[in-house]
């Protein structure tokens, strides 16, 4: 009996090890490139003979990789808190008020999940040109300001707090704003932080919609600079364009390190009742 534990305990590590390496590997081998220098070959050894943090330097001045960073941090800041916000001040009605048409209003935000993005991207294109918001950091925004997932997130947060916390929240004289951001916002904490982690990603990473609303080199993100400096592979390039890409990764994964712990409340919040 025991050592049928202790095989199926060495399958387990075994199979956890093989999944490991699969999700980390790309990453090591990536940022092993990165460090070689420029004389040493991409594919001489695996480990860097003589480490340098040259290509990280060169992404950053050459590659114009610190204004397309800036412009990224800046977009994201702005979209987070937007996000949450509208999000949460949307979701709330739907979960709490009744009203007539409120199942056909859930209905219609959840549909647009399923329309893609490609489908509507050319009249948002002409739209945010006529509102001026082209070529600014704002009109970047725009696609992640309020989200039907979002809504839909804190809509199934709201569901689960008590409505009996938040009657007493009436009969003390609250009106239903101070009851939303007295009562309901500090109980939803982990799906907030949930919700900004998605929000953080999804922004970081877009590619599509700040290519299409930069016509100026001056606004791109990081991954349209990534893009355009994958254009070209030969040696030395491979070697910026993994620099760049460890840069551009490092923020996300500090960021789900630091929030994971909230990010698993959050998703396992209400799961458990007592």
């Amino acid at each position: 009996m025991e050592k049928r534990r202790f095989s199926e305990k060495i399958g387990a590590y075994a199979v956890m090890l093989f999944i490991t390496l699969i999700t980390v590997g790309p990453f090591l081998i990536t940022l092993f490139i990165a460090a070689k220098s420029p004389s040493e070959g991409i594919y001489e050894n695996i480990l860097p003979a003589d480490p340098t943090l040259g290509n990280f330097l060169t992404a950053f001045e050459k590659a114009n990789f610190g204004t397309y960073f800036l412009n990224t941090v800046v977009v994201t800041a702005i979209a987070i808190p937007l996000n949450l916000l509208f999000c949460s001040l949307a979701a709330y009605p739907l979960a709490r008020m009744d009203f007539r048409g409120r199942s056909v209003v859930l209905a219609l935000i959840i549909s647009t999940m399923m329309v893609p993005f490609q489908l509507y991207m050319a009249p948002l294109f002409q739209l945010a040109g006529e509102l001026g918001l082209r070529n600014t950091h704002i009109g970047l925004v725009v696609m992640q300001v309020s989200t039907a997932f979002g809504i839909f997130l804190m809509r199934q947060a709201y569901l689960r707090i008590p409505k009996e916390l938040e009657e007493s929240a009436y009969l003390d004289g609250a009106n239903k704003f101070k009851v939303w951001y007295m009562v309901a916002m500090p109980l939803v904490k982990p799906t907030l932080v949930t919700l900004a982690i998605f929000t953080f990603m999804g922004t970081w990473g877009d590619y599509l919609w700040p290519l299409i609303n930069s016509t100026e080199s001056s606004m791109y993100t990081l991954s349209i600079g990534l893009a355009q400096l994958s254009q070209n592979f030969d040696g030395s390039n491979l070697k910026l364009v993994s620099a760049a890409s460890i840069l551009t990764t490092i923020p996300t994964l500090l960021i789900f390190i630091w929030l994971q712990k909230y990010f698993i409340s959050g998703a396992t919040d209400g799961a458990v009742k007592g």
